[in-house]
């Protein structure tokens, strides 16, 4: 077993139990970039991680009762049937020389989708609270039924969207869906998404079983980890470091030039941090009154009560 698959592993878990997303987004490019893995074999090894690994945080939005399970119902319509058509499209695309760039270039595409709906993720929800009472919701079917579907062969094709592309088009569909619940539902529906796209590319022989538990061994803890401590991290600072991760890794697949990437990338981290700088300067301070103004209300006190 690669140590080093494991301790990616471990990273990318810890990041999916910080902020619920980002998996399949981080885990596949990584598998690539870093490790040399062609494309569909790293997509189908992450797929298979993934069946494995998302059920942890889906069990407990269950218990928490944080799912809308008729949302599940219809998204799953579409993502599972669609999933398997996701896997038997790379089949139809050519030989393996470009089978393997198709996939590296949909999985950039995914990657940009992924990042900039993120973005508008944190854009649209940054003044919601996700511990507030649920309100009712009017679930629409076909719509519902057509994100799966656009999903479910996204994943099929790049085991990207699972979380980050899905979930932004259920926050698009039904704005007054608290956080949480958004979240429980996605890694329900989630579940037997990647496991059809999974076994869909087990049976064309792309699994690699070595890849797949190396990288399960670590994210697993990961995951768990993640999830104990995001109650505590800055969840703004971890989903600015994802997006800025999948925008160097989209970049990347896309065969963008190594100093274009460096500095398009170095320019989101300043971007980043100025917008960090700038909001906590917007916070209200409070401000204790100097001796002359104590003073001088003290003496207005007394002129009155005369």
């Amino acid at each position: 077993m690669d140590l080093t698959l494991a301790f990616a592993g471990l990273g990318v878990g810890i990041v999916v139990g910080l902020t619920g997303m980002g998996g399949g987004a981080l885990m596949t490019p990584i598998l690539v970039l870093v490790f040399g893995v062609p494309p569909v074999a790293a997509v189908s090894s992450d797929l298979a991680a993934s069946a494995v690994m998302k059920p942890f945080g889906g069990w407990v939005h269950a218990r928490r009762g944080t799912v809308n399970w008729r949302l599940v119902a219809w998204l799953c319509a579409g993502s599972i049937p669609s999933a398997f058509a996701g896997v038997l499209l790379l089949r139809l695309l050519g030989d393996d020389e470009t089978v393997q760039h198709t996939i590296k270039i949909a999985l950039g595409g995914a990657l940009l989708l992924a990042a900039g709906g993120m973005l508008l993720k944190a854009w649209v929800t940054r003044n919601q609270r996700g511990d507030g009472p649920a309100e009712p919701i009017t679930v629409r079917p076909i719509p519902t039924l057509l994100v799966g579907v656009g999903g479910g062969l996204i994943v099929g094709l790049t085991s990207v969207g699972s979380g980050s592309l899905i979930i932004v088009a259920l926050l698009a569909l039904y704005p007054k869906l608290r956080a949480n619940d958004l979240v429980g539902t996605d890694l329900i529906q989630a579940i037997p998404l990647v496991i059809s796209a999974a076994v869909g590319h087990a049976l064309f022989g792309d699994l690699q079983l070595d890849i797949a538990g190396a990288v399960l061994i670590g994210s697993i803890p990961g995951v768990l980890l993640g999830a104990r401590i995001s109650s505590r991290a800055p969840g703004g600072i971890v989903r600015a470091a994802l997006v800025i991760v999948l925008l160097a890794s989209a970049l990347k697949l896309l065969d963008v030039p190594t100093a274009a990437v460096g500095v398009i990338t170095g320019t989101a981290v300043l971007i980043a941090v100025g917008l960090t700088i700038w909001r906590r300067n917007r916070r209200p301070v409070a401000t204790v009154p100097s001796r002359n103004e104590a003073a001088e209300d003290d003496h207005q006190e007394s002129v009155s009560a005369r």
